[in-house]
């Protein structure tokens, strides 16, 4: 008998404490919904505290505890991950009290939820620049910030990520033989990304997309698209004489002065040997 005193105890206090919990919801007593609400964060209960917070914060929000509440809510829905909401209600904070005891801490939060929104670099970096732009904020108005250097950190791999994404979709149109598209997007990347850690690969990709896309043109327009591979080869071997790539390089290479009817030059053949 005793055991099942000890069972239903718990299932007692529950029910007892989720008809309380509903009661409150429905009471029009918003001093004690603003108590319960800080029980409830501070108990780790976010989901409970976001609800009552819900309720009261317009009701509080010409006084003195509004910046506090709506901390407590952008706090909370941060706490259950719910990182697309909890990054709306940062920024908001920030802009209602950009001098305000949180703005500092509200502002990198911001960015950081952004940064879990981001996702994997074949997909849309719009969250990735949203991220870096916040951080950057962050930084430039808290310069002092024990945060500073973790900011520079997520900064670092978005931006790594976004490089990988202009890639990737270089990358793309080159593997479907659109060597137009593979032309312009790959061109674009190396100017927008000129450090990338890609760029040897990426400038090799254009250039055989430079010679396929002349070699598959009409007789009208092969002259000057080959014209610009042998341009683009120049390029290549100034950046990259001893390049891995250098053999494939090499055929395109003899390929096109084949088309164009063109010696070697004494240099150009020394670096073919």
């Amino acid at each position: 008998m005793r055991y099942r005193i000890y069972i239903l105890l718990p299932v007692i206090f529950l029910v007892t404490s989720c008809g309380e919990y509903e009661k409150l919801l429905k009471s029009t007593d918003y001093e004690l919904k603003k108590t319960r609400a800080r029980e409830y964060y501070a108990q780790g209960q976010y989901v409970k505290a976001s609800e009552l917070l819900g309720q009261v914060i317009h009701r509080f929000r010409a006084t003195t505890e509004a910046e506090e509440l709506n901390w407590l809510n952008a706090q909370s829905y941060y706490g259950m991950k719910q990182y697309d909401v909890a990054g709306r209600l940062y920024k908001s904070l920030v802009e209602m009290y950009p001098y305000g005891q949180y703005a500092e801490e509200a502002t990198f939060l911001g960015a950081l939820c952004d940064y879990y929104l981001a996702p994997r670099a074949e997909l849309d970096q719009e969250n990735s620049m949203n991220s870096i732009e916040g951080f950057r904020v962050f930084i430039t108005k808290f310069s002092h910030s024990p945060k500073v250097e973790e900011a520079r950190k997520y900064i670092n791999e978005l931006e790594e990520r976004i490089v990988e994404k202009s890639y990737l979709n270089a990358r793309l149109y080159y593997d479907m033989k659109e060597y137009k598209a593979a032309i312009t997007a790959l061109t674009n990347s190396l100017k927008e990304h000129s450090a990338s850690k890609y760029r040897e690969e990426m400038m090799f990709l254009k250039l055989n997309s430079l010679f396929l896309y002349a070699e598959n043109s009409y007789a009208a327009k092969q002259t000057e698209r080959y014209q610009s591979t042998l341009d683009d080869y120049f390029s290549f071997m100034e950046e990259y004489p001893q390049s891995k790539y250098l053999k494939e390089v090499r055929k395109i290479y003899q390929e096109t002065i084949r088309f164009l009817k063109i010696e070697k030059v004494e240099n150009l053949a020394n670096n073919q040997q």
